[in-house]
C-alpha cells in the first residue's frame, strides 16, 4: 500500500483527502503540522509527501528545507490560489510539483500517480549506462549526476529533466514533451514547473566550457541541450 505524509492544519480539507485517498487505497498519515511533519517521517517512511504552504510552528517551506537536507523523497507544495510568490519559491526549494487551493482530489491523485509512474520505472529499468557530455556525467544505477567530478544534488524532477535531454543532445525537445516525460503530465495553461525545473537546473549544472548555457531556449517551442562546440541554427 502507498503511503502519502500530509501535513495541513486545514481539518476539513483534510479529513477530505484521507477519506478520498483511503477509498482509491492508500494510506494517508497526517501531521499538523511542519514539526510533526519532520518527525512523522522518520516515524513512518511515506512514500511522498504532501505540504501546505501555511502551516504553525514550522511552515511548508521550512518544512521542505529539512527534508531536503536528508530525503529526495517526491514532495508536493499546497499553495494559495494564484500565489505565484509561493509556488516560484517551493519549486526553488526542491518541490516536485505543486497544487493551488481549493483542487479536487483526482487532481492531486493524478499528480501523485504520475509521480510514483516515474519512480516505478526508474527502479525497472535495469539499464546502468552512464551518459557524458561535456563535463557532466549521469549515473543511472544509482540516479547520481557529478560536474567535473563533484556530486550534484537533484530532485526527482530535475533528474528526470536531465536524463531526457542528455539522452537527445542538440535536439529540440518541446515543452509538451519534456513536461509528459519528466512530469508525467500535459503541460496546461499558466503552468510554471517545467519552466522553474529548468531553471534551477540550469544554475546546478552551470555553463559549458565557453560561457554558454548547457540548456538554451528555443523560444516558442521548447529547449535545446546544448554541445560545447556544436552550433545550433535554431539557437
Amino acid at each position: 500500500m502507498v503511503k502519502l505524509l500530509l501535513a495541513d492544519d486545514d481539518s476539513r480539507l483534510s479529513e477530505l483527502i484521507k477519506e478520498y485517498f483511503n477509498g482509491e487505497g492508500y494510506e494517508v498519515v497526517h501531521a499538523w503540522n511542519g514539526r510533526e511533519a519532520i518527525e512523522l517521517m522518520a516515524q513512518t517512511s511515506p512514500d511522498v509527501v504532501i505540504l501546505d504552504v501555511m502551516m504553525p510552528e514550522l511552515d511548508g517551506f521550512e518544512t521542505l528545507k529539512q527534508i531536503r537536507v536528508k530525503s529526495k523523497i517526491p514532495v508536493i507544495m499546497l499553495t494559495a490560489k494564484g500565489d505565484d510568490i509561493d509556488r516560484i519559491l517551493g519549486l526553488e526549494m526542491g518541490a516536485d510539483d505543486y497544487l493551488s487551493k481549493p483542487f479536487n482530489p483526482r487532481e492531486l491523485l493524478a499528480r501523485i500517480k504520475a509521480i510514483l509512474r516515474r519512480s516505478s520505472n526508474e527502479k525497472s529499468d535495469d539499464s546502468t549506462d552512464d551518459m557524458e557530455l561535456d563535463g557532466l556525467l549521469l549515473r543511472r544505477k544509482d540516479r547520481s549526476v557529478f560536474l567535473e567530478g563533484e556530486l550534484i544534488e537533484l530532485t526527482t524532477s530535475e533528474y528526470t529533466l536531465l536524463e531526457c535531454m542528455l539522452s537527445l543532445p542538440g535536439q529540440v525537445l518541446t515543452k509538451q514533451e519534456l513536461s509528459e516525460k519528466a512530469l508525467g503530465r500535459k503541460l496546461t495553461l499558466y503552468d510554471r514547473s517545467l519552466d522553474m525545473h529548468i531553471s534551477n537546473l540550469r544554475k546546478k549544472i552551470g555553463l559549458l566550457p565557453d560561457g554558454e548555457p548547457r540548456i538554451k531556449t528555443v523560444r516558442g517551442v521548447g529547449y535545446i541541450f546544448v554541445e560545447h562546440g556544436k552550433g545550433n541554427s535554431l539557437l
